[in-house]
C-alpha cells in the first residue's frame, strides 16, 4: 500500500508539472500584438553562447529517493544537422529527429533557435514556422532590424507532445515581393538555421519495470542519440574467462550504440546514479547483493540498491562456462527473455564466421543492390528544386585491392520529374566527396540519358589512375573501409518568362533501389603494419565478425582503466562489424604461452605498458617504467631499405609529468604475417585518451603508419619500422605488379616477347610447307 501510495503521489506531481510547463507554451505561442510579443523576439547572437551550444549535450540531475530530474542538452550538430540547414525559396522546410528515453518522461521543454535570414524579404510575409510531430508550436517572424546577421530566439515548446520518437520540423516561409511575378527559386529567398541551435528538456526519470523484455533498454536505449556510457561491474582481479565475458557483451552493445559510440567504465561496486552491468560467478558475488543462490546460468534484472530508478543487469553463473552461456544466451536470444529472471540452457551460437562477412560490411562476392544497403528506400527519394543529397553508406573491407586498375561497376537507374523547358537540371555522383560524373537530365519525352546510364567504374584503393574504364575518365580517388555514395539532385527553375505561373517545388526524383554496386572480383591485398586500417575499421581483426582470430593481452594486474579501455574497444569492434565478438579470447600477460597463430590486440598503461616484454627487436616502440615515477621511451627508426633496413634506436627518459598515449603496429613475434596492435600510454588518463581519439573522426583521420603518438587533441602518426604484406594475391598479379614498375624492362620483355613468337610461327610454317613439298 505504501508503494501504491508513493507511485500516485510522484505521478500527481509530474502531472501538475506538466500542466505548468503546458501554460507556459501556450502563453509563449499565442498570438499577441506587436507590441506584445516579447518571447519570440530575436536577439543577437552572442558568439560564446554558440561555442557553448555546439559542445556535447550535457546534463545535470538531482537524485530523490524515487526519481531524477535532469536537464538535457540537444545540440541540431548532435541531431545530424553537422552544417547550417539551408532553406531556399518560398516554401522549404527540414526535419530533425529528437528520441525521449524509455525511462524518461518530457516535463517542459523549449527550442533555442540560432538562424539568418535574407535581407531582401518582404518581412509581413515571411516567417519560420516551428512543428514538433507535425503540430505547430510557434512562430519566428522576421524583421529589418535583424535581417542579414545571426540571430536567436527561444520558444517554448508543449511537453504533451513529446513521445518516444519525435519529428521537429522547420518550415521557411519567404517572399521577397508582393506581386504575381515571384521567382520561387530567386536566390533571395534564404535562411540558414545554425548547428548551435538546441532543444533542452527538462526531464523525469521514470520507474520501469525488471523485465527481460526491454533489453536493451533501459542500459542503451535507441531513443537517445547520445555516446552511450554503460559501467560494468567485475570482481577486483577478474579472471580470462570473466574479461572474455564481459568483452562479448560490451562488443554487443558496441552494436547497439552504434554511430553514437560507447564507453564502458568498470567499478567493483554499484555506481550511485547509473545503470550498470554486473558480471559474476558464484564465488564473486558483489557484496551487498540480495538474491537467491545461483542453480546455473542466469541473467536477472533489479533496481539499483543505490538508485532505485535505475537497474541493474545481473549476469550469472556457478563457475566461466555457465557464464558465458548466460552471456551467449543475452546477446544471441535476447527476444526470447521476459521476466525479471531466467535460468537458461546451453545456446548454439552458429558455426563461426567466414572471412569478410561482417552483417556491417557490403558483400564483396557479388553486386549488391541499393535497397539491401539503406534501412529504407524511402530514403532515395528527394524532392524539391535544391534537395539534400540522397546519401548511402557503404563499409568495406579495408584491403580490398585493385591491382589491375579496374574500377567498381555501379549501375545506376533513377526516374525525376522531366523539366518541361530546356534548363540546368543535373545529376551528380561523388563518392567520399569527390565528383565522379554529373548528368543532365532531359526535357519531358527524353529517354536518351536514362536509357544510356549505369555501368559507371569508380577507380578502388590505388594510386594508378590510367585504368579508368568504359568510356568515362573519372578523376582519381580512393574506396576505403568507411564510405559514402553522394547522389544529389539539382532540379532548375521551369521558369520560361519573367511571370509566367510555376508551381512550388513541383519536382520530385528517385533512385531505383534495384541499381547496383559490386565489389566483386577485387583482391584482398594490404601493406602491413597500417594504422589507418585499424582506426578505421578494425582490421585486419575485425576480418572475423566473431573475432575469431583475433587475442586480447592484458596487464596481469590490470587498473580498472585498462579494463575499461579494453571493454571500450570491443565495442567498437561491435560497432565496425555489427556482429558481437563471441569468439575472442582476452588472457593476461602471464597466459601469452606458445605458438599464437592469432593476431593479437595489447592493451596496457604506466608501468603495465612494458607488456611486449622480449619483443624489443620487433615493436617500433616501447614504454617501460624507470625510477622516481619516470619512463623510459625506447624508439627504433628503420631506414628504407626494404623489409631487410637498417635499424637505429633512441632513448629518452621522461616525467611522469609528460603524458603520452600511443597506438603502435607490427608483425606477430609468433607466427609470420600475423598482426600485432598495441594501445600503450604513461599513465591510466592517457590510455583514455587513445580510446577518446578512436571515436573522434578528425582524430582518427591522423593516424596512419605504424606509429601514432596521442597528446591531448595533437595526434601524429609516422612510419618508423619494417613492413610486411598480408593477403591472398595471384602470382599472375604479382608479376604484373613487379612488372609495371619498370616500364622499361616490360617494353624490352614485349619486344622480345614479339620476336620469339614471330620466330616460332616462321618456324613452324616452314615446317608446314616442307611437309606438303615431302621434303
Amino acid at each position: 500500500m505504501k508503494i501504491g501510495l508513493s507511485a500516485i503521489a510522484v505521478a500527481l506531481t509530474m502531472l501538475m508539472s506538466t500542466g505548468n510547463a503546458t501554460q507556459t507554451t501556450q502563453a509563449a505561442v499565442k498570438p499577441v500584438s506587436p507590441s506584445a510579443a516579447v518571447d519570440l523576439k530575436p536577439a543577437p547572437v552572442d558568439s560564446n553562447a554558440i561555442s557553448a551550444a555546439s559542445s556535447p549535450a550535457s546534463s545535470t540531475s538531482t537524485t530523490s529517493t524515487t526519481t531524477t530530474a535532469s536537464t538535457v542538452h540537444l545540440p541540431f550538430s548532435m541531431l545530424g544537422a553537422y552544417e547550417p540547414i539551408r532553406l531556399r525559396g518560398v516554401l522549404d522546410d527540414h526535419a530533425l529527429g529528437v528520441g525521449v528515453r524509455l525511462d524518461r518522461v518530457v516535463t517542459a521543454a523549449h527550442l533555442h533557435l540560432v538562424y539568418t535570414y535574407s535581407p531582401s524579404l518582404v518581412f509581413p510575409l515571411s516567417h519560420i514556422r516551428v512543428l514538433v510531430n507535425n503540430q505547430v508550436v510557434g512562430t519566428v517572424p522576421f524583421d529589418a532590424e535583424h535581417a542579414g546577421k545571426p540571430a536567436a530566439v527561444d520558444i517554448a515548446l508543449d511537453p504533451r507532445l513529446f513521445a518516444d520518437f519525435n519529428q521537429l520540423s522547420l518550415e521557411l516561409v519567404s517572399h521577397y515581393t508582393m506581386t504575381n511575378c515571384e521567382d520561387p527559386s530567386n536566390s533571395s529567398l534564404w535562411a540558414d538555421i545554425s548547428p548551435a541551435s538546441e532543444i533542452v528538456l527538462e526531464q523525469q526519470s521514470v520507474k520501469l519495470p525488471s523485465d527481460l523484455a526491454l533489453l536493451p533498454a533501459p542500459f542503451f536505449d535507441r531513443r537517445d542519440s547520445t555516446k552511450l556510457v554503460l559501467p560494468f561491474v567485475l570482481p577486483a582481479n577478474p579472471s580470462n574467462d570473466v574479461m572474455r565475458s564481459a568483452a562479448v557483451i560490451a562488443s554487443w552493445f558496441g552494436v547497439q550504440a552504434d554511430y553514437r559510440g560507447a564507453k564502458f567504465p568498470v567499478l567493483h561496486d554499484f555506481p550511485d546514479a547509473d545503470n550498470a552491468i554486473v558480471l559474476a560467478t558464484a564465488a564473486t558475488l558483489p557484496a551487498g547483493l540480495n538474491i537467491a543462490e545461483i542453480t546455473g546460468p542466469q541473467l536477472i534484472m533489479m533496481p539499483n540498491p543505490r538508485a532505485p530508478d535505475k537497474k541493474l543487469l545481473l549476469v550469472l553463473g556457478r563457475d566461466a562456462a555457465q557464464l558465458q552461456t548466460a552471456v551467449n544466451v543475452l546477446v544471441m536470444n535476447k527476444n526470447m527473455l521476459t521476466g525479471a529472471a531466467v535460468t537458461v540452457g546451453d545456446v548454439d551460437i552458429g558455426a563461426p564466421r567466414k572471412p569478410y562477412d561482417a552483417p556491417k560490411w557490403l558483400p564483396v562476392d557479388r553486386a549488391v543492390q541499393f535497397k539491401d544497403v539503406v534501412a529504407n528506400s524511402d530514403l532515395l527519394q528527394v524532392r524539391g528544386s535544391t534537395p539534400d543529397p540522397i546519401r548511402i553508406d557503404m563499409h568495406l573491407p579495408a584491403d580490398l585491392f585493385a591491382w589491375n586498375g579496374r574500377g567498381v561497376p555501379l549501375d545506376l537507374r533513377y526516374r525525376y520529374t522531366s523539366p518541361s523547358v530546356m534548363n540546368d537540371s543535373s545529376l551528380s555522383v561523388a563518392i567520399n566527396g569527390l565528383l565522379i560524373k554529373s548528368y543532365h537530365l532531359n526535357l519531358a519525352g527524353a529517354e536518351d540519358d536514362r536509357a544510356k546510364l549505369g555501368q559507371l567504374r569508380l577507380p578502388i584503393l590505388n594510386d594508378d589512375t590510367s585504368g579508368a574504364s568504359n568510356a568515362i575518365n573519372i578523376p582519381a580517388f580512393r574506396v576505403g573501409s568507411d564510405n559514402q555514395l553522394e547522389l544529389k539532385f539539382t532540379m532548375d527553375s521551369q521558369k520560361s518568362g519573367l511571370c509566367s505561373g510555376v508551381s512550388t517545388n513541383p519536382a520530385r526524383a528517385a533512385i531505383d533501389p534495384d541499381s547496383t554496386i559490386d565489389f566483386s572480383g577485387f583482391a584482398h591485398y594490404a601493406v602491413m603494419p597500417n594504422l589507418a586500417f585499424f582506426a578505421n575499421s578494425g582490421f585486419p581483426f575485425t576480418t572475423y565478425a566473431d573475432l575469431a582470430q583475433t587475442l586480447v593481452v592484458v596487464p596481469d594486474k590490470a587498473s580498472s582503466a585498462d579494463l575499461e579501455s579494453m571493454l571500450s574497444l570491443m565495442g567498437e569492434m561491435g560497432k565496425w562489424t555489427g556482429f558481437p565478438a563471441l569468439r575472442v579470447q582476452v588472457v593476461h600477460a602471464s597466459s601469452v604461452q606458445g605458438v599464437i597463430d592469432k593476431d593479437i590486440l595489447v592493451i596496457g598503461s604506466g608501468a603495465t605498458a612494458a607488456l611486449m616484454k622480449g619483443w624489443s627487436n620487433i615493436a617500433p616502440m616501447q614504454i617501460a617504467a624507470s625510477a622516481d615515477n619516470r619512463y623510459r621511451f625506447t624508439l627504433k627508426v628503420s631506414t628504407r631499405g626494404g623489409i631487410k633496413s637498417a635499424i637505429a634506436r633512441t632513448s629518452a627518459l621522461f616525467s611522469e609529468s609528460g603524458a603520452f598515449g600511443t597506438l603502435v603496429g607490427f608483425e606477430s613475434p609468433y607466427t609470420k604475417y600475423r598482426s600485432v596492435v598495441a594501445l600503450a600510454a604513461s599513465d591510466d588518463a592517457s590510455l583514455s585518451n587513445v580510446i577518446d581519439a578512436l571515436q573522434n573522426p578528425g582524430q582518427v583521420s591522423q593516424m596512419q603508419g605504424d606509429l601514432t603518438v596521442i597528446r591531448g587533441e595533437d595526434v601524429q602518426g609516422q612510419r618508423v619500422g619494417p613492413q610486411y604484406v598480408v593477403g591472398d594475391f595471384p602470382w599472375y598479379a604479382r608479376i604484373w605488379m613487379i612488372a609495371i614498375k619498370y616500364p622499361l624492362a616490360l617494353a624490352m620483355f614485349g619486344v622480345l616477347a614479339g620476336i620469339l613468337v614471330a620466330i616460332g610461327v616462321f618456324l613452324g610454317l616452314q615446317a608446314l610447307a616442307a611437309r606438303r613439298r615431302g621434303i
